[in-house]
This record gives structure tokens, sequence and C-alpha cells, in this order.
């Protein structure tokens, strides 16, 4: 066999700079959890005498973590004055849960796929599915973290105006239903922009429904927010003005019998807002940064998760917008499709009876 050595040399480079990440997770994660990256943010330059006060850390911790992530290029480091700073950047990025940029919460759905690795590998072998239910729970509050962010970020300002006539619907007062809630960030966020509104954000998880029933009352928005156990082909509820599904539609076994219980609960006037991870319809189109995240993430979480369902017609993250036609419209019995919104993490469509 002929090695190209170059190209071997490359690839060994590219698998250093893969150990340095799946290293430096870990060390993400503690540095939320002890509220690390907070103790940095706004300091300035500060001693790792004077972090390890502030952050109450034992001074070899501190030492130890901070050198970490000055070579992950996390934290700036200053060898003149043997200081640490965490720009304000990456303080949007590693400290602030309400930033656009927060990240935090991937990396804890990063960590769920580590502790569930024997599932997936036992699922792998028997051909069988393995349910969202069945997963770590740091799957659970990660994707809330994380998709928070971006719901924050564009629902209001963007992804909404550009539903034909939908935000001046919800500005005078609708009725929305939002299926695959999770937690009920999308929900929440929804009822805190549109007062006059009434939500009802429907999973089939009852665990994340108990949390979105504490996080809805904690945003003060419990009193036009409500959440219920129920799966996405049997919530109850008509006339609704407005169906969302955000990030789950290629999640479920069957997303064509959702589409059609979609349609059935609609007013004839409704709309049906689907977001999805962003995808191009072609493989090859998809072989970049952000489809190497959803194509992992689909493997070892939406796959699965949809293959443990009836049906089990497994679209996955990367799904495209092809085929999500093909569900929506000639399978689903909607007559109307199409992409109102984008960003480098979503597609955002419309649908009409």
């Amino acid at each position: 066999m002929q090695i190209d050595e170059d190209k071997l040399n490359a690839l060994m480079g590219r698998m250093v700079g893969e150990f340095g990440a799946l290293a430096s997770a870990p060390l993400v994660i503690l540095g939320d959890r002890l509220g690390l990256y907070k103790a940095m943010a706004g300091a300035g330059p500060i001693t790792i005498d004077q972090f390890s006060e502030k952050s109450g850390l034992r001074l070899r911790y501190a030492q130890e973590w901070l050198s970490a992530q000055a070579a992950s290029g996390f934290v700036d480091y200053d060898p003149k004055a043997q200081t640490f700073a965490l720009s304000p950047e990456a303080a949007m990025v590693l400290a602030d849960d309400s930033s656009p940029a927060f990240m935090v919460g991937g990396f804890e759905v990063l960590a769920s796929l580590f502790h569930d690795l024997d599932k997936v590998q036992k699922s792998f072998r028997d051909g069988t599915g393995l349910g969202w239910h069945e997963h770590h729970p740091s799957l659970f509050s990660g994707t809330e973290r994380f998709f928070r962010a971006g719901y924050s970020a564009n629902l209001e300002p963007s992804w909404i105006p550009s539903l034909d006539g939908m935000r001046e619907r919800l500005q005078a007062g609708a009725s929305v239903a939002d299926v695959g809630c999770g937690f009920g960030a999308s929900t929440i966020v929804l009822a805190q922009a549109y007062p006059k509104s009434t939500f009802v954000g429907y999973d089939y998880h009852e665990p994340s429904i108990n949390a979105a029933r504490e996080r809805a009352a904690a945003a003060g928005v419990g009193d036009r927010v409500r959440f219920e156990v129920a799966g996405a082909k049997t919530y109850p509820g008509k006339d609704f003005d407005l169906v969302a599904f955000f990030d789950c539609l290629h999640d479920m076994g069957d997303p064509v019998g959702a589409a059609r219980h979609v349609r059935e609960t609609l007013k004839p006037d409704g709309m049906w807002m689907i977001v999805e991870p962003f995808a191009n319809d072609r493989l090859e189109d998809n072989l970049n940064p952000v489809g190497r995240i959803f194509y992992s993430a689909s493997t070892m979480v939406c796959t699965p998760c949809s293959l443990s369902q009836e049906v089990g017609r497994g679209l996955g993250a990367q799904a495209g917008e092809q085929r999500l036609r093909e569900v929506v419209v000639q399978e689903g019995g909607f007559t109307r499709f199409r992409r109102a919104a984008e960003t480098p993490f979503n597609l955002v469509f419309e649908a009409r009876p």
C-alpha cells in the first residue's frame, strides 16, 4: 500500500486538534458550573492569585484551568504581566446566558453523547432506536440552553416578521401551539414578545414539561402560557392561529402523521412554522463545519430517536428543504410551503393548509 506522507501528517495534525477540542470540553463545563467565566467577565487582566481569590478555587486548580483556557484561546494571556483576561467577545460566548452568541449549552449536549455511547452502540448493532427520553439528562438541559440563545436573538426580530402577516396577528392576540417544546424556551420567548397572545407547549417528555412550567413561572408568563404532556400526532386543541415546531420535526418517527395532525388543528387561515437545522439538499453541500456538527448529533440523537418510534422515517438533522417539502406538501396535505428565513444554523419555513 502506497502511503502519502503529506496526507498522513495532515490528518495526524487534525487529530491533535480533535484531541485538544475533546480534552477542553469538560473544562468549559467546569468553568460554567463553577462560575469561573462569570468571575472573569468584566474583571480585566488578573493574576492567578487574584483569580484564585475571586473564584474561590485552590491556587493550583486555578493555575491549571487558566493555563488550559489560554492554550485553547478562550482566555488571553499576557506573558510579561503574567495576567489572564476574558475578552468581551469571549464573555458573550462563555459567560452570558442571555447573549445570542452563548455556546456553553452545546457542550452539555456533547457531554450527553459520551454518557449515551453504549446505548447508541447497542442501537447500531440491533438496528433499533433510542428514544429522546432514554438519553442522559444533560441532553435536555443542554439543548434548551444552546437553542434558547438563537430563539431569543431571532424569533421576534426576524423569524416571526418573515411569516406573512403573523406578527400582526400575534400582536393583536392569537392562539399558538408550540409542539415538541422541551423545556419551553421557544414558548416563553414568544410569550414575552407577544403579551396579548396565548400559548400552549406540548411535549411527550414529562420531565421536560415539568421544567417548562417552572421556567414559565419564573419568567412571569404563567398567566398566558401552559404546558401539557402530549405527542405531535395526538396533542389536543383546535383552531390555532399558529402551530410551531422548533428543531423537532426531523426527530419524529412519523413526520407525515404529525403534519396531517397540524393541518387538522389549524384555523383555515392558520400557519405552521417549521424551524429546522440548516441543511442543503445535497450531501456534498453539507460537508462543512456546521454540517459536521449536525450530522454527528443526528447520528447519536436525532436518527435513533426517529427509529425508536412508529414508522421510523429517520429524516435526520440534515434533511434539507426538498425532503421537508415532500413531508409537508406532497404527503402531509399542505398546499403552500416556502422558506421564510434562515441563519447559519437554522432554516425557517412557512406552511399553509
